[in-house]
């Protein structure tokens, strides 16, 4: 599904990633751990191609997208949520999401269905449809944040530390919508120092100073 050979990156002169490796199979559930600086943001950055300058083959159902925008990328069925969210603040909840949604793939269903779909994965969100984004808890913005991604209807989720500084209630909420996608078949590449994912993943792989380490 995902292949990923050889991938360099820098922050000007700066080298943040070397010869990383990596792949991401149908459906499997990928985890990255790893240090704060070890290089997992810019990783999922430089796969969604809004990181710093990379090279490296990325390789995505069969296809070299290294050169492929950021938008482009999305619309091939990745999906990325930041850690830090990225979401409009001054717009509420329903905007959010309907805003990701003209930028999602018909094959993954109607902008009508992908709302269903998130509600019923998030059903924390239906009261607050109308609220702005910047009311919304640290933890409940990461949740929108997932949600609106899942409006585009990815194929495969690049996740950066998706339950990192929230609330055990909300922790355990995102887990528990993730581990359904997974069930579903969506595919997931999670970077994060705990171990919420990582107790579930089909592989674990540490990254120490923009190498992969190894597995476990």
């Amino acid at each position: 599904m995902l292949s990923v050979e050889g991938l360099n990156a820098w922050y000007g002169q700066a080298q943040a990633l070397f010869d990383v490796a990596l792949s991401v199979g149908e459906g499997e559930l990928v985890v990255i751990q790893g240090l704060n600086g070890a290089g997992k943001s810019t990783l999922l950055q430089s796969l969604i191609g809004i990181g710093p300058r990379a090279q490296g083959a990325i390789h995505w159902q069969g296809e070299a997208l290294q050169t492929w925008p950021a938008h482009r990328r999305a619309r091939a069925g990745l999906g990325f949520v930041a850690e830090d969210r990225r979401l409009f603040t001054g717009l509420s909840v329903k905007e959010n999401l309907w805003i990701a949604a003209d930028s999602g793939s018909s094959a993954q269903g109607t902008p009508a269905q992908r709302f269903d779909r998130v509600m019923a994965l998030f059903p924390q969100l239906q009261t607050m449809l109308h609220r702005p984004a910047s009311q919304m808890s640290g933890g409940e913005q990461q949740m929108l944040a997932l949600a609106r991604t899942l409006m585009t209807g990815p194929r495969l989720l690049l996740l950066d530390e998706p339950c990192e500084g929230i609330s055990p209630v909300l922790v355990a909420a995102m887990r528990d919508a993730l581990l359904q996608l997974a069930r579903e078949g969506v595919a997931m590449l999670v970077a994060e120092q705990n171990s919420i994912l990582a107790r579930h993943a089909q592989r674990v792989l540490v990254l120490t100073s923009g190498r992969m380490a190894g597995a476990a």
